[in-house]
């Protein structure tokens, strides 16, 4: 494909979403990045490098502040990955997932009947898991940051007390939630004025947030996790039928793992393993790389089918395979090896597409939110930070927790509260990701780094639930096997398949006419056009060429890209 035919979609892309072009320029910077959804938050993180702080200081006081300005997944009260590349080319990840509150068992959201009730495991307190991510943060900061975290938190807490302008953007995504916010007394009060949700130029002051915040930066996890703060939560949770105790978020802790990796044409990929499902995306790769995806060409049927029998077979060995690895022993080594990508793949034909019916799992012997918000950071000293945070559905359970002014993850639906039962996200699990007190709940968010002698040349991530894995997979495929420039990269229209349903996702732009006839010839059947939101995933991402910095919004949502 050409470059003119590059620029046609990319403004097709751009314009059916009706967004601003300029927007996919995105910055450069010989010093420093930041990208986020929210263009506060951005420049939060900005405003702590600019006091000499490094990357992650600066991921740290962006994500606090995303607590404030981007409240549908910015969170306080919610968990995450974080995957960060130190200056002398180490590679750490931080998993602060929430876990399963103590008094969590497998069967706690079956009815009578033994099916499940989704209210209890989506909407309601006990659908809450004891969140991560204030215990994450401050972790990272510990081991990694230089600045005092009072500093990294003023910006947030600044935000919050002072206030700030409510964009068209957030005014219309709490408009449309709005009916949902209205459930509660303490969600009402936050998020709506003499009974109507917050409106544009509204100044939106946040004072039970703020002394939160504050909380936190003098007295560090204990402002969180012991104290007022946490006899707030527990007492909201408890008042509405949840099972979190003060022993629950007391016993809190992140887990640092070992990131996982695989050689992929040159370069190194680095993910967060287990129970990130970042696993997905080295499968896949391993899958697709003896075949020479750039002669085949972005958009052609081709690639397509050879994309979604890969994904087919990677989402049916995440059912069966993955979940915290502290409960349930995940073959790494199997998944993300060469030799067994290659068996997985022997019964991929170009003539023929699997019958996803027909797709179990691999056989592996003797072995070992939608509304979810990416952030990247990358430093002049080559230190980058992938971050990617979330409450699970949009704003959570929809709960605030009263006097402390933070919202409630739903998180426990990601366990398999049933074998073979869909989540909210369409995706089935088993026993690796049944409920068990204290465990993890299996996540898609998969924050990736890419390094290539020596160079961290892409930092990426994305939220959208289910789709964040295909969504960083084909960015990640545009930038190293299309070379597209960064921008492209993020910006060209997508598609999705996860095994189960049998159905392609797909933005406008992302098939033309005759892709989609030769598709069909295959025996494709089930299409559906993304409808929801600006499209499939917000790859915020940025790129090194050993010089030169770039970050690029993802023009799908609004947010900012700064540089120093």
């Amino acid at each position: 494909m050409n470059h003119s035919i590059y620029f046609f979609c990319f403004l097709f892309l751009v314009f059916s979403n009706g967004l601003n072009a300029a927007s996919q320029e995105g910055a450069f910077s010989s010093k420093g990045m930041i990208v986020s959804r929210s263009s506060l938050a951005s420049d939060a993180g900005l405003e702590i490098m600019r006091q000499g702080g490094n990357a992650v200081d600066a991921a740290v006081a962006t994500a606090f502040a995303l607590a404030v300005t981007y409240p549908s997944a910015g969170n306080l009260g919610g968990g995450g990955f974080a995957l960060v590349r130190l200056p002398n080319g180490r590679i750490f990840s931080l998993d602060h997932r929430e876990t399963a509150p103590n008094a969590s068992h497998r069967d706690m959201y079956l009815d009578e009947e033994g099916e499940p009730n989704k209210h209890l495991s989506r909407s309601s307190a006990l659908s809450a898991g004891v969140p991560g991510t204030v215990d994450g943060l401050l972790t990272l900061l510990d081991r990694f940051g230089t600045m005092p975290r009072e500093k990294v938190i003023l910006p947030a807490i600044r935000l919050a007390r002072d206030g700030f302008p409510v964009d068209f953007f957030l005014s219309r995504h709490i408009k449309r939630y709005g009916k949902k916010l209205k459930d509660y007394e303490s969600s009402k009060k936050k998020f709506l004025r003499d009974g109507a949700p917050l409106s544009e130029g509204d100044l939106w002051i946040q004072p039970d947030l703020a002394k939160t915040l504050l909380s936190i930066a003098e007295n560090g996890r204990d402002g969180f996790y012991e104290g007022k703060v946490a006899k707030l939560i527990v007492a909201e949770i408890r008042a509405r039928g949840g099972i979190i105790t003060l022993k629950d978020l007391k016993s809190y802790s992140s887990v640092w793992r070992d990131p996982i990796g695989i050689d992929y044409r040159g370069n190194r990929i680095w993910t967060m393993g287990p129970p990130s499902s970042g696993l997905l995306i080295l499968q896949m790769l391993n899958m697709m790389e003896p075949f020479d995806l750039q002669k085949l060409g972005w958009g052609n049927s081709k690639l397509i089918h050879l994309m979604i029998e890969a994904e087919k077979r990677a989402y049916a060995d995440r059912a069966e395979y993955l979940g915290d690895p502290d409960f349930f022993d995940v073959p790494l080594e199997i998944l993300t090896s060469k030799k067994y990508a290659k068996k997985r793949f022997q019964g991929f034909e170009w003539d023929r597409l699997s019958e996803s019916e027909q797709i179990s799992h691999g056989e592996i012997k003797n072995r070992e939110s939608r509304e979810t918000t990416h952030f990247s950071v990358m430093g002049s000293d080559g230190m980058a930070v992938s971050l990617t945070t979330t409450l699970n559905s949009p704003y959570g359970n929809k709960i605030v927790v009263s006097g402390a002014g933070f919202l409630l993850n739903n998180e426990m639906d990601d366990f398999s509260i049933k074998s073979n039962v869909m989540n909210q996200f369409n995706l089935i699990g088993r026993e690796a990701n049944s409920i068990e007190p204290n465990k993890r709940m299996l996540s898609s968010m998969s924050p990736t780094i890419i390094v290539k002698d020596d160079l961290p040349i892409l930092v990426t991530g994305s939220p959208g639930g289910s789709t964040i894995i295909t969504t960083v997979l084909q960015v990640i495929i545009n930038f190293l096997d299309h070379k597209m420039p960064l921008q492209d990269a993020v910006g060209f229209p997508r598609f999705h398949h996860q095994w189960k349903p049998d159905t392609i996702l797909y933005e406008r732009g992302a098939f033309s006419p005759d892709t989609r006839e030769n598709l069909e010839r295959l025996g494709y059947k089930a299409f559906r056009a993304w409808t929801f939101g600006g499209g499939i995933g917000d790859a915020n991402s940025i790129s090194f060429d050993g010089s030169l910095i770039q970050g690029v919004k993802d023009p799908r949502a609004s947010g900012g890209t700064v540089g120093l």
